[in-house]
């Protein structure tokens, strides 16, 4: 649902994690179902629930504008000093990253997950350079197409972000040539991947080698062939461990 974008609200919550006028990721959210519908609007009447959003998530859903003007949605929640920016792969929305984006939160994060709507590292770029409304740093992490977006966004944004996460990210999208900005890169990067996963775990080892710039790099190919979020539901350990990896970025 295309909604106007409200300048003071929305550029705070979609600022990449810049949301210090937004509502506290860290509490338990009702998931049973939408408030009764009543005869005056409210917000999470006006709100693009995505498909999955309820209850008080509702309050969370955003919009913002793209370095190009296009409109974009997302979820933003959290609170902190250290912003995760989320996108995601091409057969799923921002639903696949809430409940990672409610689990950052309540570990202290500003997160927005973006519900690309094709511009893909405009989008990254924009949502970065909104910190200034509270985010000290900025850490990109993207599931297949989006760690490739992050990728080659991270080699856009000026001051340049923190880390970035790739999980499962190809080489080459549509377009978008992490080969060509990973080694230009010198912020640490994780870079996931499953070994059964196609071609996906060969492009892991191919940026992680580019990555020769970057400070505190690392590699985590994990058996079986899952992808993108997919690795972190089925491998709790890997998500562990990428927590781990972001905290040291704090």
């Amino acid at each position: 649902m295309k909604r106007p974008v409200l300048a003071a609200v929305t550029a705070v919550c979609a600022a990449a994690l810049a949301l210090s006028g937004c509502d506290d990721g860290g509490s338990t959210d009702d998931r049973t179902g939408r408030e009764p519908a009543t005869a005056t609007a409210t917000a999470e009447d006006a709100a693009d629930d995505f498909g999955c959003l309820t209850g008080k998530q509702l309050k969370r859903s955003v919009t913002f504008e793209d370095t190009e003007g296009n409109e974009v949605g997302g979820y933003a929640t959290g609170s902190g000093a250290t912003g995760v920016v989320l996108s995601h792969q091409s057969n799923n929305n921002v639903c696949s990253w809430v409940p990672a984006a409610d689990e950052l939160a309540g570990d202290g994060y500003r997160v927005l997950a973006v519900d690309s709507s094709g511009s893909e590292v405009p989008e990254l770029v924009a949502a970065a350079r909104l910190r200034h409304e509270g985010a000290e740093k900025i850490i990109l992490m993207g599931a297949s197409k989006g760690g490739t977006a992050s990728l080659v966004a991270a080699a856009e944004i000026e001051p340049e972000v923190a880390a970035v996460v790739s999980l499962s990210g190809p080489g080459f999208y549509h377009g978008l040539d992490a080969t060509e900005a990973v080694p230009g890169l010198t912020m640490p990067l994780y870079l996931v991947a499953a070994r059964g996963d196609g071609t996906f775990g060969e492009d892991a080892e191919e940026l992680h080698g580019l990555a020769k710039r970057s400070r505190g790099g690392r590699l985590r190919l994990v058996p079986g062939a899952a992808h993108g979020n997919d690795i972190l539901t089925q491998q709790p350990d890997v998500w562990k461990q990428v927590k781990t990896f972001l905290a040291r970025q704090r």
